[in-house]
């Protein structure tokens, strides 16, 4: 036992050493994808405890807004940054695609009980307040055989500035012109008619809540919530349901506009092709070109990376469409790109 003592001297210094510093990263933003943001960063936290990740949903103008104040490490949003706001932080940002996701027009007619079509003109001047009651003869005229109700029609939208609706109103610019002309396209609007609901949870408990309702959410919600989700014609004429599928189709017309050096800021609503949801869209985080700590960058960078690759397979069980594989290496180059310090930190995060 002449060894005992040296053995309680090293235990008590293995006790006395500091742990590891854990490396804590903030981010907010856009809540159309925060069901997978969470999924991933509750996976990632238990694989890697020396990080911390928070996101908090408060949809993409706040998150916007917060990474713009560099009061976030992270932002997160499903419309992209105007030029004239990159301008305002000296182009230090990166946008970073992650998954795909579609806005889905979902409705509470708890006696209807086949999935309700949508023409594009229809779901126009249903949010425009110029169809109001369920049993009006053009959305009877869409959905022939279906017994609908003598009901009103209570719009939801948004509340809060947000991606979601510019996904929608993106839409909805691009398919009709008094759209266009009278309401326009934004992360908020002036809404001519509805009740107002904050982040896609939000809509969501309202439409719930409220016969008749009819909103639009992210695809996910309206699985988690088994709300239904209604078909929507397409460029093509011809009604798509909202699917992992179609929403992967309706990315494939936009790949023929990006290359190596594009910047991912592209919309990918009313796409060509017969089998593409017409209401789908990147989401994106928004990582800044050169970071002041080191430590935060690297493990900013190795969290992206993982979700680009590995977290990519938990995409369909969440309702969100995996990125096409032809973005990976365009992705790779933009994380590669980012410094603290003047030095990149991809050799000490991914790889």
């Amino acid at each position: 036992m002449k060894n005992a003592p040296l053995l309680t001297f090293a235990t008590a210094l293995a006790l006395a050493a500091p742990a590891a510093a854990q490396v804590k990263l903030n981010g907010a933003g856009a809540t159309f994808p925060n069901i997978i943001y969470q999924d991933w960063m509750l996976t990632y936290n238990k694989a890697h405890p020396d990080v911390q990740l928070n996101y908090q949903s408060i949809g993409s103008g706040g998150g916007i807004r917060q990474f713009s104040d560099a009061t976030v490490d992270f932002g997160a949003s499903d419309a992209p940054m105007k030029d004239s706001a990159i301008a305002a932080i000296q182009g230090n940002v990166f946008h970073i695609p992650t998954v795909l996701g579609g806005d889905v027009p979902t409705y509470n007619l708890p006696d209807v009980k086949e999935t309700l079509r949508f023409t594009p003109d229809l779901l126009a001047d249903i949010f425009l307040g110029k169809v109001t009651k369920w049993s009006d003869a053009r959305v009877a005229a869409v959905n022939p055989g279906v017994k609908l109700p003598d009901q009103d029609i209570v719009v939801v939208h948004r509340s809060d500035g947000s991606g979601t609706t510019f996904i929608w109103t993106d839409y909805l610019s691009k398919v009709s012109p008094e759209w266009e002309q009278k309401v326009g396209r934004g992360t908020s609007v002036n809404w001519p008619v509805g009740l107002g609901g904050k982040g896609n949870e939000g809509v969501t408990a309202t439409v719930k809540q409220t016969p008749g309702a009819v909103g639009y959410v992210e695809l996910g919600y309206a699985m988690a919530n088994q709300l239904p989700a209604g078909s929507v014609r397409n460029k093509a004429g011809k009604f798509v349901a909202p699917t992992l599928e179609s929403i992967t189709a309706a990315a494939a017309g936009a790949m023929k506009d990006m290359g190596p050096s594009t910047d991912f800021r592209v919309s990918i609503t009313n796409p060509d092709g017969g089998a593409a949801y017409p209401i789908a869209s990147f989401t994106w985080l928004l990582l800044r070109k050169q970071y002041d700590d080191a430590a935060k960058a690297g493990a900013l960078v190795k969290f992206v990376w993982w979700a680009e690759t590995e977290g990519q397979a938990r995409c369909a069980s969440l309702g969100y469409a995996p990125l096409p594989q032809q973005l990976r290496p365009w992705i790779e180059a933009r994380l590669k790109a980012i410094t603290a310090g003047g030095k990149a930190v991809w050799t000490t995060a991914a790889r």
